[in-house]
């Protein structure tokens, strides 16, 4: 069999994050949400949000609030999955976030 040389797009890695979400491997998420800069892959909203949300379930909430930072940083606008995954995190730490600049 012919080996096939397949470059990652926006669409696998989205997939990629939103599974690793699934599976509770929060680290492997933001692995990924790394590892699509390096490969010139710009994130979306809808990559940064599968990360949040991989945050949220594994309830890594400064994770997730630094992330909606970093989104505003690189001129993407939380949108409201962004912003109630975010809350969420902080729900399941029960933790609130005061001064975290959002």
């Amino acid at each position: 069999m012919r080996k096939v040389k397949l470059e990652p797009t926006l669409i696998s890695y989205n997939a990629g994050i939103s599974a690793c979400g699934k599976g509770m491997q929060w680290q492997r998420a933001l692995g990924l949400l790394g590892d699509m800069r390096e490969m010139k892959v710009e994130p979306t909203f809808i990559s940064y949000s599968a990360g949040i949300s991989a945050c949220e379930k594994s309830k890594q909430w400064q994770r997730a609030l630094g992330l909606l930072c970093e989104m505003r940083e690189v001129k993407l606008e939380p949108t409201c999955i962004s912003y109630n995954a975010g809350i969420s995190a902080c729900g399941k730490s029960k933790r609130a976030s005061s001064g975290s600049g959002l």
